[in-house]
């Protein structure tokens, strides 16, 4: 476990910690807890913030979402660190010795160390206090899908911890560790659902004319949808539609009354994710009545786009490159089509949301969302030193 050389006023410190947010986020490993039901996670997060003196503590929150708020020596304005705590609901294929006990639920895209990096900074940050003005440490439950940021939101977080920005991280398998990516702009895409059920009068498959062929027509559906990224979305835009769910009969011989199918679009422009709406429930409507059949549509807006505010990329960036030199940063590079719930936090205040490489060329580096995905501990003093040096940064005492 060799973490890259940091220039860092709190090195030491930091590498004193190391061992010890290793073996909190190894716990959190071995103890995964899916969204909304983050209690025993909370519960630590709550714990270790009254241990390390945090001035507030806020609990409960989109249910199990934790808040700490640290004051400095001086007055100022007050920032926001955010971390998610939530694991996935699936099946963990690693052998490492902190493998999680709790059946279908693995943390797989390393908000174990999202949150012991945050965790690590916020006991420095109470133990020094070197700061001019407030820490808000945010822990988020419920990021894989459940939309914890926006709850959060809703429920007022901004009214009890008045942060004037709001910051963002998330390591990054695929990049080397000692790496950032700091992008202005979309940097994750907006997600929506949708369930389209075709619904007909079912019959034996011996039988196909006593009734409605339900599947024929939801495949029919299937290949039209794909269609709509290709031939109505501009190609200076980007959008992606994935049916990633196909539901007919449970028997060879039975042509059923529903089939359906589920999936997901994927966007960086409102205008585009409408007009993609549009065009699916116009497709699934002229597609079931062609096949004397029924739509039921369920289409569910999702997550938004995640968007940087460019200032405040400037500022990540220049962070990140005290930190690890600036040829470790990263301005340019695709947005990912996949979703993220901070999305919430930076419409309504400015901050940046950034990437932290961490593969390393002699172990394993699964990508997040794998079976046998595990964090890269190394990168614990990457992340815990980025985060004290915004704090240095944004709310110094001169």
């Amino acid at each position: 476990m060799t973490a890259p050389a940091l220039n860092s006023r709190h090195h030491n410190r930091i590498t004193d910690l190391h061992p010890e947010i290793t073996a909190w986020r190894r716990d959190l490993h071995t103890h995964p807890e899916i969204g909304f039901q983050e209690v025993r996670t909370a519960g630590i997060v709550a714990d270790k913030l009254k241990e390390f003196g945090v001035d507030e503590i806020i609990t409960g929150m989109a249910t199990t979402g934790v808040v700490g708020i640290i004051k400095g020596e001086r007055d100022g304005p007050m920032i926001g660190l955010r971390a998610d705590m939530d694991a996935l609901p699936m099946k963990e294929h690693t052998d490492v010795p902190w493998k999680s006990v709790n059946p279908g639920a693995m943390h797989a895209c390393g908000h174990d160390g999202h949150t012991a990096m945050l965790l690590g900074a916020a006991k420095i940050l109470a133990e020094t206090r070197d700061f001019a003005g407030s820490v808000a440490v945010i822990f988020q439950p419920a990021e894989e899908g459940g939309g914890g940021g926006g709850v959060m939101v809703r429920e007022g977080l901004f009214d009890r911890a008045d942060c004037q920005s709001v910051w963002g991280l998330h390591n990054w398998p695929g990049m080397p560790l000692g790496q950032f990516c700091a992008l202005s702009g979309p940097i994750m895409a907006g997600i929506d659902y949708f369930d389209i059920t075709i619904k007909g009068q079912g019959t034996h498959a011996g039988l196909p004319h006593k009734g409605v062929d339900t599947v024929l027509a939801a495949s029919h559906l299937v290949t039209a949808i794909q269609s709509v990224p290709g031939r109505n979305v501009s190609p200076h835009e980007t959008a992606t539609i994935g049916v990633s769910m196909f539901k007919g009969s449970d028997a060879y011989v039975v042509m059923p009354d529903e089939a359906t199918i589920g999936g997901s679009v994927r966007y960086f422009d409102a205008a585009t994710r409408d007009m993609a709406e549009a065009r699916i429930r116009s497709l699934a409507n002229g597609i079931a009545s062609g096949f004397g059949a029924e739509a039921i549509i369920d289409y569910r807006k999702n997550y938004p786009p995640t968007v940087n505010h460019a200032d405040e990329t400037d500022t990540a960036a220049q962070v990140a490159g005290a930190l690890v030199g600036t040829d470790c940063v990263l301005r340019e590079s695709e947005p990912c089509m996949a979703g993220e719930d901070f999305s919430f936090m930076l419409n309504v205040r400015p901050g940046n949301y950034i990437w932290m490489g961490t593969d390393q060329p002699d172990r394993k580096n699964a990508m997040v969302h794998y079976p046998d995905y595990d964090f890269n501990d190394a990168a614990i003093p990457v992340g815990v030193g980025y985060w004290l040096g915004l704090v240095d940064q944004l709310l110094a005492k001169d």
